[in-house]
């Protein structure tokens, strides 16, 4: 009974206790749900909608438009077009041809020119005693010119008018390239300008590019107005925005992309209509810059250098690179130019990216250039001077 009554007395002391306090619904964390939604939100918008520039990328990304892409899912394969699909095929079967063999394979020198060469005298030195190793094309679009040099006696081809930025320009290249391609020793293909100099000796040059795995064709993406800012949407579906590419007009190529350009109508075509000086809202684009850097970035990306083996000064930040005059000509200028190891290409857009990589000849560092421009013909009597001692630097 006395322990009945004790635990009556124990449950009434527990009900003087104060009851333990309830607990109330934990507070769902908004903010993070709200957070949540913000950047899926942004992410969804990024892939439905990308940024049109390279500010609106840097909005999402410290990296830019890059950064973005590799957060997203690919896009799916859009289906070939016909003319793309026969494009494709043509060009896939000449590449995967095996080389020709040459036993006196040669290099063929194109010059593109207005008339008259003033450093065909620099270039008979050049070429003096390696008769045989290479054969020379002249493009004058203007005036005939009257030429000193038995190397370029009667090497003019048919020629037409050039209009600077217009496609007349890739008209003369290919125009060249056609021609070159006529003697099946010719194996590589070099672009030259009437302001062209030579920087090494003929041998140096020829091992260079005989025995390269790549053409020398200038590619880059530049973000901003003057490099994918003069991308036109009339190219679709062939050529898209993201594949859009710029570079110096001079290359040197091997025989097998000699080809591929002379057998391309579609992009060709792509650029005729919709690359030229005064298109739709004031924009200009220039076929010369986007047309085979574009080219090969999608049809053989692996297969071209990304840089020019033709040095040209842009430091004046000018519509037009330096020229150089007589009293700039010297060894310590042409050690200088003949020293650079590392490829440079510099932006358009507000942020002015350098993008720096170093000249892999053959998966090795060496020199990036073999040729340069663009040299004054007042210059031509210093150069003269100093070769051969420059070319052996």
């Amino acid at each position: 009974m006395k322990s009945a009554q004790a635990w009556r007395l124990g449950m009434k002391d527990m009900q003087i206790l104060p009851a333990p306090r309830q607990r109330g619904q934990l507070k769902k964390p908004t903010w993070i749900i709200v957070l949540v939604s913000l950047v899926s939100f942004f992410l969804v918008c990024a892939y439905v909608y990308p940024p049109q520039n390279s500010a609106a990328c840097y909005v999402f990304s410290a990296h830019g438009c890059k950064a973005i892409q590799s957060w997203l899912p690919p896009s799916p394969a859009r289906a070939l077009t016909d003319d793309e699909i026969a494009s494709h095929v043509v060009i896939r079967d000449i590449l995967n041809m095996s080389p020709s063999i040459s036993k006196t394979p040669k290099i063929a020198f194109l010059f593109l020119t207005p008339g008259a060469l003033p450093f065909e005298k620099l270039w008979d030195k050049f070429f003096q005693g390696h008769e045989g190793r290479f054969s020379v094309y002249v493009h004058a679009s203007k005036d005939k010119p009257v030429h000193f040099s038995r190397y370029f006696i009667n090497r003019e081809i048919r020629s037409s008018k050039v209009v600077w930025g217009k496609i007349s320009m890739v008209d003369a290249e290919r125009r060249l390239i056609g021609n070159a391609l006529q003697d099946p020793e010719n194996m590589h293909f070099v672009l030259l300008s009437d302001s062209c100099i030579p920087l090494r000796d003929f041998d140096y040059v020829y091992n260079y590019l005989m025995y390269t795995n790549v053409s020398f064709v200038d590619c880059f993406e530049d973000p901003g107005p003057h490099g994918s800012g003069r991308y036109s949407e009339n190219m679709l579906p062939e050529v898209e925005k993201k594949d859009f590419r710029k570079g110096a007009q001079w290359f040197t190529m091997k025989r097998q992309h000699a080809i591929i350009v002379m057998a391309d109508s579609l992009y060709y075509t792509k650029f005729k209509e919709y690359c030229r000086p005064g298109m739709e809202k004031g924009r200009n684009c220039y076929s010369d810059e986007h047309y085979l850097p574009t080219f090969f970035y999608m049809l053989d990306p692996a297969g071209v250098s990304n840089w020019s083996v033709t040095h040209v000064d842009w430091s004046e930040g000018k519509w037009h690179p330096k020229s150089y005059r007589a009293q700039d000509i010297s060894f310590q200028l042409m050690r200088n130019i003949t020293a650079i190891t590392d490829s440079v290409h510099v932006t358009s857009d507000e942020r002015k990216e350098v993008q720096v990589r170093p000249c892999l000849w053959n998966g090795n560092e060496r020199p990036c250039y073999l040729f340069a421009r663009k040299f004054l013909p007042e210059s031509l009597n210093n150069l003269m001077n100093l070769f051969p001692n420059y070319t052996s630097i």
